[in-house]
C-alpha cells in the first residue's frame, strides 16, 4: 500500500525537491509514508505537528 505515493515522491526528490514524509508514530496508516522512507524518496520524516514548521525551515534557508 502506498507505493505509487512514494513513487511520485522520489520522483519529485530526483527533480531536485525536498520533500517530507510524516512518521510511524503520527500516521494513522503509515503506508506511502514508511515506503518513502524504504526507498530513499523522503529527505526527512517527521511527526505530523512538524510538516509545516519543516517545510517552512526550507523555505527560508
Amino acid at each position: 500500500m502506498g507505493r505509487d505515493g512514494a513513487e511520485g515522491l522520489l520522483a519529485m526528490r530526483q527533480a531536485g525537491a525536498f520533500t517530507i514524509a510524516q512518521d510511524k508514530t503520527s500516521s494513522v496508516v503509515y503506508g506511502m509514508p514508511r515506503v518513502a522512507a524504504e526507498i530513499g524518496a523522503a529527505c526527512q520524516v517527521v511527526p505530523l505537528r512538524q510538516i509545516s514548521a519543516a517545510a517552512m525551515a526550507i523555505h527560508t534557508r
